[in-house]
């Protein structure tokens, strides 16, 4: 047996005095447990996702929240939640009864991205379907594409079975078009700045006189939401500007634009002036400024101040030298956060959690009104 030397004995018995300790320590803790994040299931949409029912119980908010956490799919859930107000002729900013174009004619987009999958769907000038959402949801589904347009989409969805409308006016859509073709200049062929003037004068009288609600002179609801799995999906749908120039097609069916979905990161979507987001692609760019950490509330408001620094056209600014339109977003990320921002004040949003439904005022860029 070899002999131990004194130098040998300290140092083996401060090492074995130190694994003990260490041991110990361990002990008093317990095991080491992974958990999961935590993820707060939650659908936002604008507004009118909490104001309109079709005759039935739930709103928009209500029905996707729903849907979606007794384990359906959470776009199917979404675009369900949609489909109340596209089918609702009382709201007249989508699908059944939108305010149709400057020829009397409802013309609808949509669309939708799926999250997990990566994938997307859209239509746009779309006529005599009452659902464009679920269009898009086909296209998403059934193609190796993104966007069909005008009569090759009604076609498309003629052949996967949806029914096809004349006409998609209700007597109120109706109405208001008529008002409109009567106060704006009955020539109708005036230059392009007086015209332009006129038309957006009209619109502001009909306004004034309850005729029509402002929030549905740009039209369109969006629906995000985000599971118990951090599961992202969303869907915005649109019947457009009213009273637009016949094939126009606004910011609601471009990805990116008035909707962007990344699995990893979150959703936006969003409501207003179509253009603004579409110079912009304002969506896309909350959910990369969410990505390199930011919150859904200050991702939305560096849209909101892109937007702001590149309107610099007269025609867009009020007497303070801001935009004379309004933009809002509709943003969750993957923990469940959101936040529901605006160009100006007094704008709402809405949301569903497990505590319920309620309609909520959004965070502002700016005070005051875009008229101001």
């Amino acid at each position: 047996m070899s002999k131990v030397s004194r130098r040998e004995f300290v140092q083996s018995s401060a090492i074995a005095a130190v694994a003990t300790a260490a041991a110990g320590t361990l002990a008093a803790q317990g095991p080491t447990i992974i958990t999961r994040r935590t993820v707060r299931p939650v659908i936002i949409s604008s507004a009118n996702g909490n104001a309109y029912r079709n005759g039935g119980k739930m709103t928009c908010v209500e029905k996707a929240f729903t849907m979606m956490t007794e384990g359906a799919d959470i776009l199917d859930a979404v675009v369900a939640g949609v489909n109340i107000n596209e089918l609702d002729p009382l709201d007249d900013s989508v699908g059944f009864g939108g305010l149709p174009n400057s020829e009397g004619i409802v013309q609808l987009d949509a669309s939708c991205m799926h999250g997990p999958k990566k994938r997307a769907g859209a239509v746009a000038a779309i006529e005599g379907v009452r659902t464009p959402s679920l269009v898009a949801l086909k296209v998403l589904h059934e193609t190796d594409h993104h966007l069909i347009v005008g009569k090759d989409a009604q076609r498309f969805a003629r052949n996967f079975g949806f029914e096809i409308e004349d006409d998609l006016n209700t007597p109120n859509s109706r109405k208001k078009y008529l008002e409109w073709r009567r106060m704006i200049d009955p020539s109708h062929f005036l230059d392009p700045d007086k015209r332009a003037d006129a038309a957006d004068l009209t619109a502001r009288q009909l306004m004034s006189r309850e005729m029509m609600n402002r929030e549905h002179y740009y039209g369109t609801i969006n629906c995000n939401g985000v599971n118990a799995k951090g599961e992202v999906c969303g869907v915005t749908t649109t019947s457009g500007l009213a009273w637009k120039i016949p094939g126009r097609v606004g910011d609601s069916p471009i990805l990116g634009a008035g909707l962007f979905v990344d699995g990893d990161v979150g959703a936006a979507g969003s409501t207003g002036r179509g253009e603004a987001n579409l110079f912009n692609l304002s969506s896309h760019l909350i959910v990369e400024k969410m990505r390199q950490g930011m919150s859904p509330k200050d991702a939305g408001m560096e849209a909101l101040k892109r937007i702001r620094s590149n309107t610099i056209e007269k025609r867009l600014l009020n007497s303070k030298g801001n935009p004379n339109f309004g933009v809002t977003f509709y943003i969750v990320n993957t923990r469940g956060d959101y936040a529901g921002v605006a160009m100006y004040e007094a704008k709402q949003f809405a949301v569903c959690t497990e505590a319920g439904a309620k309609t909520l005022v959004c965070d502002s860029l700016l005070t005051g009104k875009p008229t101001d």
